[in-house]
C-alpha cells in the first residue's frame, strides 16, 4: 500500500490523527489519555480495523518509548523525598507488593501453575499504575491528602522494586532439558548487579563532573545530546549483557536524578518522552486482542474484579499496618487496585524469556487494560464506599489507626475556635488566634502532623472531623467558631452537616477553592465560604484600584459588599453589574509619576522651609514624604525645614520633576547638565 519511504510516515499519520479523536472523547468521558492511546492501537491492530500492520518500525518507536519512560522516572526519582515518607515507602510498600506475591503465588499453584510462574504472576498483579493514580489525585486535587501521600509512598516502591524484579526475571526460567535453574542464569544476575553497581558509582563520581563541564557550553542542543547519550548507552550496555533496555533505561536516569541537572535535563528530555511513549501504549493495544474478551467474558470479568478487591484489600493492610486509619487505608487501596504500566514491560520480558505463552499473554494484557480504565471511576466512588465502611460497628483502634495519637485535650477549653486542617490556612488562623490570645483547638487526619504538633505544644488532635466523637473530642458544644479549612470538598460538606447539627449557635466558616462548592457549602450550613479565586480577584482588583487612586475607604466598603454578599457581584454578568464606584470615579496616574530627590550640600533649598522654597507654587512638585537618615517625616508641614542630604519624595508632572532635579541636586549637577546639552 505504501513504498518503504513513506510507509512508517503514513503509520505515524494514522496513529496520532485517530489518537487525537479518541483521547479527545475520552477526554469529555474524563478517562485518562493513556487509556485512549492503547485504544486507538487496538482500533487500528490487526485484531482491529487492521490499518496499521504490528510489528517493525512501529514497535521500534515503541521501545525507544519505553526507553525514555523508564529514563524519566529513574530521573524523577528523588532519595528526598524517599525520605520525607520512608514509613510508607519503606513498610507499606514492601507489605503491599509481599502480600500481592504472595497471593497470586498461592492462587496460581492451586491453579496448576509452577511456583515460578506463580512468582512472576506475582510481580505482574503487584504493579499498580503510577500514570494513571498520580493523573487521577492530581485532577481531583488530592496529592496532598494523606490518602494521596500513601499512594504515593507505594507507588515509589513499586518503581523502584521493578528493578531487582527484573533483574530476576532469568532466575525464574527454568532450562530446558536440565531442570534446574541453569548457571546462565546467574551470571546474568551477577552481571546485572555488576552494572547496577558500575551506574551508581558514575552517578556519584562521573556525571556530573561531565554534566557541569557540558552545561559550561551554554549550548541547549549540547546538553540534550548528552543527556540522550547516557540515557541509550546505558541501555544499550545492560542489552549487551542480556538484560533489558528498559532497566539499563531506569539505571541511567539514577545517575543523573543525584545531580543538580536533573530538573533541567528532565525538561529537556520531557517532549520526546511524551510523543514516543504513545508510541508504546499504541503497540500495547495494537497486541490486544479484543476478541478474547468476547470468548471469555467472564473469566476475564473474574479475573479483573478479582485482583482489583485483592489488591484493594491488601493495600489497605499495608496502610493499616503503618498506623493508617480505615478511611485511609480504603481510600488508598482502592486508588492502587488496578495493575499498571510496569506490568506491560514485566509482562513482555516474561514472554521473552519464556515465562508467558501467547493466550496467557493476551489475558494479562486484558487484565491490566480493564483494570487500569476502571481505576478513574473507582476512585471517584472511593469516598463513599469508605464512609460507608467507617460507619459500621468497627472496633475503634481500627477505624482510628492503632498509633497512639492523643484523641481528646488534657484541658478543658471554652468559647474557643475548632480549626479543621492544619495546613498552610489552618496554621495561620492558629497563630493569628496565638497572638489575639483567643483560645483554639485543632483537628488534623495526619497522624505525623498531629504527633508533631503535639510535642511542640499545640492544641491539637488526631481523627476526622466528620465524625461526631471527634468534635466532641475537640469541644464543639462550646465553641464559638468552626473553621473548616481543608481541601476536600465532599468531605468538607459532612463536618459543616455535623458542626450544625451539633452547634447549632456556632459561626462555621468554611474555605474551597472552587466557585461551584460555594452554595452546597451554605446549604450544609455554613455562615461563610470563602472561594480561593474569587479572594484573589479581590486581592488584585484592590491593588490596582490603589494604583489609581480611588478612596481607600470606598475599596473597604466595595469589599465588604462583596463578601457579605457572598461574591454575587463577581458572579454576575457585566451588563447586569450594578456601577462600581460611580460617585467616585478612579484619578487616572498616566500624567503623574513619583519620584526621590537627594537634596545636595550646595543645594538653594538648603535651610529653607517648605512654604519659603514653594516648591508646589513655582514648581508644580508635592512634597509628600521626607527620610532624613533614619528619621521618615511622613507629612512634612509648611514650616519643616530642608536640610542637606534629605531624601525627598515628590508627585509631579515627569517634565516638571526632570526639569527641577538641578533645584535639589545644587549648582556642580546644573554645570554638567550645561556641558552635556552643549557637547551634543
Amino acid at each position: 500500500m505504501h513504498g518503504p519511504e513513506t510507509g512508517i510516515l503514513a503509520e505515524i499519520v494514522i496513529i496520532f490523527g485517530l489518537a487525537v479523536v479518541v483521547m479527545l472523547l475520552f477526554d469529555r468521558l474524563r478517562v485518562p489519555s493513556v487509556l485512549g492511546l492503547i485504544a486507538t492501537g487496538a482500533l487500528v491492530g490487526p485484531e482491529g480495523l487492521g490499518i496499521v500492520a504490528a510489528g517493525g518500525q512501529v514497535e521500534s518507536l515503541a521501545e525507544i518509548g519505553v526507553v525514555l519512560l523508564l529514563f524519566t522516572i529513574g530521573m524523577e526519582f528523588s532519595f528526598q523525598q524517599l525520605l520525607k515518607i520512608r514509613a510508607t515507602v519503606l513498610i507499606a510498600g514492601p507489605i503491599q507488593v509481599g502480600l500481592s506475591i504472595l497471593a497470586a503465588l498461592g492462587l496460581a499453584m492451586m491453579a496448576g501453575f509452577s511456583v515460578n510462574e506463580g512468582v512472576f504472576f506475582g510481580f505482574l498483579v503487584s504493579m499498580s499504575s503510577t500514570a494513571i493514580v498520580l493523573k487521577v489525585l492530581q485532577q481531583r486535587a488530592e496529592m496532598n491528602k494523606q490518602h494521596g501521600r500513601t499512594s504515593l509512598g507505594i507507588l515509589i516502591f513499586q518503581d523502584i522494586v521493578v528493578v531487582p524484579m527484573m533483574l530476576m526475571l532469568p532466575l525464574l526460567v527454568v532450562e530446558p532439558g536440565v531442570g534446574h535453574y541453569g548457571g546462565g542464569n546467574l551470571y546474568q544476575l551477577t552481571i546485572g548487579l555488576v552494572i547496577v553497581t558500575l551506574v551508581l558509582t558514575a552517578s556519584q563520581f562521573i556525571v556530573p563532573r561531565l554534566l557541569y563541564q557540558i552545561s559550561r557550553t551554554k549550548s541547549r542542543e549540547l546538553f540534550l545530546l548528552t543527556v540522550l547519550v547516557i540515557c541509550l548507552s546505558v541501555a544499550w550496555i545492560t542489552s549487551m549483557a542480556g538484560l533489558s533496555l528498559a532497566l539499563g533505561a531506569f539505571l541511567a536516569g539514577l545517575t543523573i536524578s543525584r545531580s543538580e541537572y536533573s530538573h533541567h535535563a528532565l525538561g529537556s528530555v520531557l517532549p520526546f518522552r511524551d510523543v514516543f511513549t504513545a508510541f508504546f501504549f499504541v503497540s500495547v493495544g495494537m497486541l490486544f486482542d479484543w476478541r478474547l474478551v468476547a470468548e471469555f467474558p467472564l473469566l476475564i470479568a473474574g479475573l479483573v474484579v478479582g485482583v482489583m478487591v485483592a489488591k484493594t484489600l491488601i493495600t489497605a493492610i499495608a496502610s493499616l499496618a503503618i498506623g493508617q486509619s480505615l478511611r485511609v487505608a480504603l481510600t488508598s487501596g482502592i486508588a492502587l487496585g488496578q495493575v499498571g504500566e510496569f506490568s506491560f514491560i514485566l509482562a513482555q520480558a516474561g514472554m521473552a524469556v519464556g515465562l508467558f505463552s501467547g493466550d496467557q499473554y493476551q489475558k494479562a494484557l486484558a487484565v491490566i487494560i480493564l483494570t487500569m480504565a476502571a481505576t478513574p471511576y473507582c476512585i471517584a466512588s472511593a469516598d463513599r464506599i469508605a464512609s460507608f465502611v467507617d460507619r459500621c460497628p468497627l472496633p475503634r483502634w481500627l477505624r482510628t489507626g492503632w498509633k497512639p495519637t492523643q484523641m481528646a485535650l488534657d484541658h478543658d477549653v471554652d468559647d474557643h475556635v475548632v480549626i479543621v486542617g492544619f495546613g498552610l490556612n489552618g496554621r495561620n488562623l492558629a497563630r493569628s488566634a496565638r497572638a489575639a490570645q483567643v483560645p483554639y483547638v485543632v483537628i488534623e487526619f495526619n497522624p505525623e502532623t498531629v504527633r508533631r504538633e503535639q510535642e511542640s505544644g499545640e492544641p491539637i488532635i488526631f481523627g476526622d472531623a466528620s465524625h461526631d466523637a471527634v468534635l466532641e473530642s475537640a469541644g464543639i458544644h462550646r465553641a464559638r467558631v468552626v473553621a473548616v479549612l481543608i481541601d476536600d470538598p465532599a468531605a468538607t460538606r459532612r463536618i459543616i452537616e455535623a458542626a450544625r447539627r451539633l452547634r447549632p449557635t456556632a459561626y462555621v466558616i468554611a474555605r474551597t477553592r472552587y466557585l461551584l462548592e460555594m452554595q452546597p457549602l451554605l446549604d450544609n450550613g455554613a455562615n461563610d465560604v470563602i472561594p480561593e479565586e474569587f479572594e484573589t480577584s479581590v486581592e488584585v482588583f484592590t491593588r490596582v484600584l490603589r494604583q489609581y487612586l480611588v478612596p481607600r475607604n470606598d475599596i473597604d466598603k466595595f469589599v465588604t459588599e462583596i463578601r457579605s454578599d457572598h461574591y454575587q457581584v463577581l458572579r454576575d454578568q457585566p451588563e447586569n453589574r450594578p456601577g462600581i464606584f460611580a460617585n467616585q470615579p478612579g484619578i487616572s496616574l498616566s500624567n503623574l509619576e513619583m519620584d526621590w530627590l537627594l537634596v545636595a550640600p550646595d543645594s538653594p533649598l538648603v535651610g529653607q522651609t517648605l512654604a519659603e522654597a514653594r516648591i508646589r507654587q513655582d514648581h508644580h512638585l508635592t512634597v509628600l514624604f521626607i527620610r532624613r537618615g533614619k528619621t521618615d517625616i511622613p507629612t512634612p508641614q509648611a514650616d519643616t525645614k530642608l536640610q542637606a542630604g534629605d531624601i525627598v519624595f515628590v508627585l509631579g508632572k515627569p517634565d516638571d520633576i526632570c526639569d527641577k532635579m538641578g533645584l535639589f541636586a545644587g549648582a556642580e549637577y546644573e554645570q554638567s547638565r550645561a556641558a552635556a546639552t552643549k557637547t551634543e
